[in-house]
């Protein structure tokens, strides 16, 4: 289970360092500007339409950030870009908008922000910021292996598409270690419904679920227990060369676990020991040691 505290120590550096140095830019620009309008106060309030010069509405976001009242200054943001779609300032301000966004917890917000600005600048070079973006806002989502996964497979795909556009960025470096993460708490879900169905007696349904983590999430530390669980699986239906095949390729990756040493004692103690069936998919998937 990836805790909240985890998710966030990982994914807010980055992001705070694109925050400064994007915005430095935007400090020098209004280094003259010492106006602030006091109107558009508290965290949820909507930025009233009051038709003001794109510097006043830029310095008054800003206002909100040193303050860190993250919606407040999302709100100005978006004011710019309403108030002033033409101008040099709309484009950043858009995507500091949907940093904004993602400070105060609003991810949804950001997510819709970012897709806005992938869609209407998709050549720019702030892109893959956000990109990146979109990606660490579903992945705060992630919820615990016992609820629904449909946002971590969200954040699954957003972080590999991080990766295969951009490759070469520091934006893709933290999200090959988040997609990590991403898919041992994928597997982490499969493993907790397998576990369920093999308790139940339901082996179908159990190596079902094991196969998924076998075949997707090798790379995981939810493998060595997903191979012993198909040994108990297939032994409990009485498919013993699968059952041997799969204590085998245990043994080759993981001969000093303590899922090995189970499945060992479960095959000697009936007069078996793990061997290797060419022709089961598990040999077929393992044709070198993980």
């Amino acid at each position: 289970m990836l805790s909240q505290a985890f998710r966030r120590a990982a994914a807010r550096p980055a992001c705070r360092f694109y925050l400064f140095s994007v915005l430095l830019a935007g400090v020098l620009a209004l280094s003259a500007c010492s106006w602030f309008d006091k109107s558009s106060e508290g965290d949820d309030a909507d930025a009233k339409y009051v038709e003001r010069p794109v510097e006043l509405i830029y310095a008054e976001a800003w206002k909100h950030i040193h303050e860190r009242n993250w919606t407040a200054a999302a709100k100005q943001f978006d004011e710019v870009e309403r108030q002033h779609p033409y101008s040099i300032w709309a484009r950043r301000a858009m995507l500091m908008s949907a940093f904004c966004y993602y400070q105060a917890n609003k991810y949804q917000d950001a997510i819709n922000t970012a897709d806005q600005y992938i869609q209407l600048h998709p050549g720019s070079q702030e892109v893959a910021y956000a990109f990146y973006l979109k990606a660490m806002s579903l992945y705060e989502q992630i919820t615990d292996v016992g609820r629904d996964q449909t946002n971590t497979e969200q954040a699954l795909t957003a972080l590999e598409d991080v990766v295969q556009r951009f490759p070469n960025t520091e934006y893709a470096r933290d999200a090959l270690l988040k997609i990590d993460l991403t898919q041992d708490h994928l597997a982490g879900k499969e493993m907790e419904v397998g576990r369920y169905y093999l308790r139940r007696g339901d082996y179908i349904g159990a190596i079902n679920r094991f196969r998924v983590v076998v075949e997707r999430y090798q790379r995981t530390p939810q493998i060595a227990e997903a191979l012993e669980r198909l040994t108990e699986a297939y032994y409990a239906l009485g498919v013993y060369d699968e059952a041997k095949t799969a204590a085998a390729v245990l043994g080759a990756n993981y001969p000093g676990s303590r899922w090995y040493q189970d499945s060992y004692a479960l095959l000697v103690t009936h007069n078996m020991k793990p061997e290797l069936n060419p022709a089961s998919w598990i040999s077929k998937l393992f044709q070198s040691p993980i």
